[in-house]
């Protein structure tokens, strides 16, 4: 690993992110000021594409430019927009996503491609973000190739060449000889610069599996994983059981209707990233622990927590008690508890700076503290280009404070656990390390990272050592 940014670093990195931001809203709205119905469109497909071109862009620019999560924008407009078939759905989803996922190439042509109008690149953005994402819908794709008036038409050979983002790359490199394409280009700077990654394979590593989609990862409860994924396969759901952890299992890359399976009404299946169940595997509660989750958000960690108690015993006395400063995500808690089964999960928000819950009490303290979330980019592409560089520099203060206020909850000899869904040393051995300075009475675990077998006292799960999300986590011991 580098050396996180100095504060000369972070003020130009940042200025020129928000240069560069500013000049790509107003590339977008002088684009949506142009009217597509001039556009001269004969055939359905070619009327059609038209179409998702104007809804992909009005979406696309509101998020850029109101800086909202691209999930949060397009299932509003879903909702207000019922004409939309699933097909229609689909291709405005996916395209849209994409774009996130490739625009640190795509953002390129806005400034380059001299030679075409504003709309026609706009076009040529979505003719080649269909390629890098080898979608299916040919006959959109092709008008759009058409729309964009391109010398050639921008296919491939074949789809499976495009494999990897280095192959991606140097297609791309093919198509526009004059534009300079760098794999490092797919992650804005500041991430390198917050994230640092020296070694050369690892860093392409971290690029390839931030470019593509990752599965969808659950965890079962109350139900043997067999029985789950014989119970899913009835239903045409291939599901496949995790190399790592006996209740987790792999639910692939397809949508699914969580509210149509019975396993997910019947609390027997939750959803939660393979890297987010390190975390309470790291946590390793005892059957009967008195446990608090500090952060608990809507409590997917909680609900593990209490599940691996009863793994080890079904009458398991064990407790889990969830905090948050937010009272909705509680009462999502106790929702998800009831459909469970599960007793002996209670919550507790916080009101004050003042422990919501007793001093030296808990067996086990989990801080899964508010961070950048740059381990989540997979599944939220967007991010990247709608957050900076104070996403990560404005967090460890909070991190140190929330830490330092939870670790009074935990009991002499018990566990106090450090979590974030960030990938920088900033948010990640740079807090603990600030809390140990601080904080005498607590010393570092030797723990075992899942993926890698490596024993050490802090780990980052990169997301690609098991196609899951980015997380960091730390166990420590209250000696005193």
């Amino acid at each position: 690993m580098g050396s996180p940014l100095n504060s000369n670093t972070t003020k130009s990195v940042s200025d020129t992110a928000a240069s560069h931001h500013a000049s790509i809203v107003t590339f977008l709205n002088e684009i949506k000021a142009t009217s597509f119905e001039a556009m001269n469109a004969e055939t359905p497909a070619q009327k059609r594409s038209l179409s998702y071109a104007n809804t992909i862009l009005q979406l696309f620019t509101e998020v850029m430019e109101k800086k909202q999560p691209a999930d949060r924008v397009v299932g509003e407009y879903f909702r207000l927009n019922k004409k939309h078939g699933s097909k229609d759905r689909r291709v405005i989803r996916e395209s849209l996503f994409a774009l996130f996922r490739w625009w640190g190439w795509l953002s390129k042509f806005s400034s380059q491609l001299t030679t075409q109008t504003k709309p026609a690149t706009w076009f040529t953005m979505l003719t080649v973000n269909a390629r890098l994402e080898s979608h299916s819908w040919e006959p959109f794709i092709a008008a759009w190739s058409e729309f964009a008036d391109n010398e050639h038409a921008l296919t491939v050979d074949d789809d499976s060449s495009l494999v990897s983002v280095t192959a991606k790359c140097d297609w791309l490199a093919s198509q526009f000889p004059a534009i300079k394409f760098t794999t490092d280009e797919l992650v804005p700077e500041w991430f390198w610069q917050t994230c640092p990654i020296d070694n050369i394979e690892q860093r392409l590593a971290m690029v390839e599996a931030l470019s593509s989609r990752p599965p969808i990862w659950a965890r079962v409860q109350n139900i043997e994983t067999g029985e789950a994924i014989e119970k899913l396969a009835k239903l045409d759901i291939i599901a496949t059981a995790s190399e790592f952890f006996s209740d987790s299992i792999n639910l692939g890359h397809k949508s699914i209707n969580l509210n149509g399976l019975s396993l997910y009404r019947e609390g027997e299946l939750e959803i939660q990233d393979l890297g987010s169940q390190v975390v309470g595997q790291i946590c390793a509660p005892n059957k009967d622990d008195n446990w608090w989750d500090t952060c608990s958000g809507a409590g997917g960690k909680s609900l593990q927590l209490r599940s691996l108690m009863l793994q080890q015993e079904k009458q398991a006395k064990g407790t889990i008690v969830a905090s948050d400063v937010r009272r909705k995500p509680l009462e999502e808690l106790a929702k998800r508890a009831k459909r469970a089964g599960f007793n002996g999960i209670s919550a507790s928000a916080w009101k004050s700076d003042e422990l919501p819950v007793p001093h030296k009490h808990f067996d086990g303290v989990l801080v899964d503290a508010p961070c950048s979330c740059t381990g989540t980019w997979r599944r939220n592409p967007d991010m990247r280009w709608i957050d900076v560089v104070d996403s990560v520099n404005d967090k460890p203060a909070l991190q140190l404070d929330i830490l330092s206020r939870s670790s009074q909850g935990v009991k002499v000899g018990g566990t106090l656990v450090y979590a974030t869904c960030s990938l920088s040393p900033l948010e990640n051995e740079a807090v603990v390390n600030a809390f140990l300075a601080k904080h005498a009475d607590f010393t570092l675990e030797v723990t075992t990272h899942p993926f890698t077998g490596e024993k050490a006292t802090m780990h980052t799960v990169l997301p690609y050592q098991a196609d899951t999300d980015g997380m960091f986590v730390a166990r420590m011991q209250r000696k005193l």
